[in-house]
């Protein structure tokens, strides 16, 4: 991890970057649930979920947008923050043993309502091993402007 100032204006429209991969293990779904009280029998039961149709444990949702979200901060960037997330969708179960990468595209750039910032949107798509789209949403960083009209 290192720091990178970038600015609005130095974000471009179509750019990508894209992540090494992480294999999701059991220690993650048993920290998640206890980070989150999600202890549902889909993440923790591997006899009951034998039951079901994906015949296996399947991964928290959020844990899959926290370990592909967290694989893509490699930069300190003193000039943006993080607005939030949106149009989040889990589009296909992650499971134990499972390696998911990430590409995050910068997809949008508009004006915000305070002249010395932009948003940029970074469209985030999260992938398993077999390139098989797992899981898809958009962050919105707030960047500071080099310069601009108050």
């Amino acid at each position: 991890m290192h720091i990178l100032s970038r600015f609005y204006e130095d974000y471009e429209l179509g750019s990508k970057r894209e992540t090494l991969g992480r294999t999701i293990t059991e220690t993650d779904f048993v920290v998640h649930a206890g980070h989150t009280g999600d202890y549902f029998p889909h993440h923790m039961d591997a006899e009951w979920c034998k039951t079901q149709p994906f015949k296996q444990r399947i991964a928290h949702g959020t844990l899959t947008f926290s370990v592909g979200i967290g694989m893509t901060a490699t930069e300190i960037n003193p000039e943006a923050f993080s607005k939030g997330y949106d149009r989040l969708r889990f589009i296909k179960p992650v499971y134990i043993g499972d390696t998911i990468r990430v590409v995050v595209t910068i997809s949008e750039k508009k004006k915000s309502k305070r002249p010395e910032l932009g948003h940029v949107n970074e469209h985030v798509e999260i992938f398993n091993q077999r390139d098989e789209l797992v899981l898809v949403c958009d962050h919105i960083l707030l960047a500071k402007k080099k310069e601009f009209e108050a």
